[in-house]
């Protein structure tokens, strides 16, 4: 009689022996949420009234649950959560590292600052027809995107992002709001195409799309594969979702239409998931191998930076201007990106939290602006400050954050690219990263000078008026987090430079996912 076979080995390098321990669960926690909040604000659409009081709590909990996530990766490291507890490349991993935690809680203020906002700018047809569940929904994807640890799984979030923000830039089904959709869908799909096809190709290459296991398989690969060609793919790819020059124009052409808090939450979070692709697949995968293309990169990088500064120079209107400042800030942190050392690395993950932060902050003080005065463009607005001098406070301190000067949570990061720049012997980063925040302090003072300073036309004074506590309140609470980062940054450089360690160096990331010493063969 044949004794049975003890396959207890093989089965405990392909699954996760042991039970699931509770925290872990928290890797999975915050677009599940999002996804059943949403699918309830779904159910619950003809009563616009209530939308709002669901998705504020919702939202509300979410950034406790991406607060507690990343309190336990500070603690014990990355974590890692797989489906049905099979280990890749059999199951789905979500992995979480403190790169993916500090995105994923700033991206959860930022849409928790933007549900309150939206209370005053977002009408009840807008409601009705599906505004806060496509919040929920896109707070979803990009919260996915940021935890996944498996490419193919970074591909689906980004789909239920882009069809959630498709869902809010046509909302309201303005022309000027078609127009800008259709710029904006053309851009962003071609990219998700590239991606999509660089993702097949690198399966069809390795045959396992788990972050982990690539990075340890790529490492031994050297010119065994094709990692030039998947490089470029990827790169372009991101590139274009973060609006990286020349495929940048869609987003001065897109984010001015539709409604104010839509165009701040779009300004914080979607360039930014680019951003985190780019750190997460190009350099963590693929680092050394995008070293032949750091030329390229920091050439695009300065470009990028210009071409924001001259744009923000150019505009009148006051929400074309800000859609040219999110271009100039991406340039900066696609510099950091480029010179890869764990100085830039750090600053530009601290640049990218303050820059979700700062921009929706900016695109709501031009909301605010537009409903004191009644208009967007800077030859129309004007004495501002005698209507509203603590609002006018809060505008010059972001138009300070904004341009990099100190003491604002700007100014830091900046300040530790130039030195990153400067320590590579890279002076035409350093000086291009100069005069793009020369550029962009020119064009805050100028927004300031006109739309705040100013006297208005004799017998054109505005009346008094007072700002809705929905707004004013998002307003205020982002200002502060930008001052209290500019005044203590300290924590921040420091969370911001252990992230960046955990980037180049993925060994706690890797076995994280693969506790027993390596992927199944």
């Amino acid at each position: 009689m044949a004794s049975p076979i003890d396959n207890s080995a093989e089965i405990a390098r392909a699954m996760v022996p042991g039970p699931v321990p509770l925290e872990h669960w928290l890797t999975i926690a915050p677009p599940l949420w999002c996804l059943i909040i949403g699918a309830v604000l779904l159910m619950a659409r003809s009563r616009p009234r209530l939308q709002p009081r669901l998705a504020i709590p919702a939202l509300g909990i979410l950034v406790v649950l991406d607060a507690l996530l990343l309190g336990v990766v500070l603690r014990d490291g990355p974590l890692t959560m797989v489906m049905g507890r099979w280990l890749p490349p059999f199951g789905i991993a979500f992995t979480v590292d403190i790169t993916g935690a500090l995105f994923a809680l700033t991206a959860g203020i930022s849409a928790l600052a933007a549900c309150v906002a939206a209370i005053r700018d977002i009408d009840g047809a807008r409601r009705t027809y599906g505004f806060y569940p496509f919040l929920l929904f896109l707070t979803a994807g990009v919260s996915g995107a940021f935890l996944t640890g498996d490419l193919f799984n970074l591909y689906v979030w980004f789909e239920v992002m882009l069809i959630s923000s498709f869902g809010l830039i046509v909302l309201g089904s303005e022309r000027e709001q078609l127009d800008g959709a259709t710029k904006y869908a053309i851009l962003n799909l071609i990219g998700t195409t590239l991606f999509l096809a660089a993702t097949g190709y690198t399966y069809a290459v390795f045959g396992t799309l788990n972050m982990a296991d690539l990075a340890g398989r790529l490492k031994a690969a050297h010119d065994q594969a094709p990692l030039m060609t998947l490089t470029a793919l990827f790169i372009t790819a991101f590139a274009m979702k973060a609006a990286v020059w020349p495929a940048n124009f869609w987003l001065p052409a897109s984010y001015h239409t539709p409604r104010i808090v839509v165009g701040g939450l779009f300004a914080s979070l979607m360039t930014k998931v680019g951003i985190y692709a780019l750190l997460r697949v190009a350099l963590m995968l693929f680092g050394w191998q995008s070293i032949a293309y750091q030329p390229v990169v920091m050439l695009l990088a300065v470009l990028t930076m210009l071409t924001g500064g001259l744009g923000a120079l150019a505009q009148s209107d006051l929400r074309r201007m800000l859609g040219y400042l999110v271009i100039s800030g991406i340039g900066v942190m696609l510099a950091g990106l480029s010179l890869a050392s764990p100085l830039a690395l750090s600053a530009t993950i601290f640049y990218a939290l303050h820059s979700m932060i700062l921009m929706l902050a900016l695109y709501l003080m031009a909301g605010a602006a537009r409903d004191l005065a009644g208009s967007w463009s800077l030859h129309e607005l004007s004495g501002l400050y005698r209507v509203q001098p603590l609002f006018s406070a809060i505008a010059l301190c972001l138009l300070l954050s904004v341009a990099g000067l100190p003491p604002f949570s700007g100014f830091w990061p900046k300040a530790m690219l130039v030195k990153a720049a400067l320590d590579d012997g890279n002076w035409p980063i350093a000086a291009a990263i100069l005069v793009s925040g020369f550029l962009m302090t020119i064009a805050g003072a100028r927004v300031f000078m006109l739309a705040f300073w100013r006297e208005p036309p004799v017998g054109t004074a505005l009346p008094p008026k007072r700002l809705s506590r929905s707004l004013l309140l998002p307003l205020a609470a982002l200002t502060l987090v930008s001052i209290a980062a500019g005044l203590d940054p300290e924590p921040l450089v420091q969370v911001s430079s252990d992230a960046a360690a955990g980037l180049l160096n993925p060994a706690a990331y890797i076995q994280s996912v693969f506790p027993g010493g390596g992927p199944t063969p």
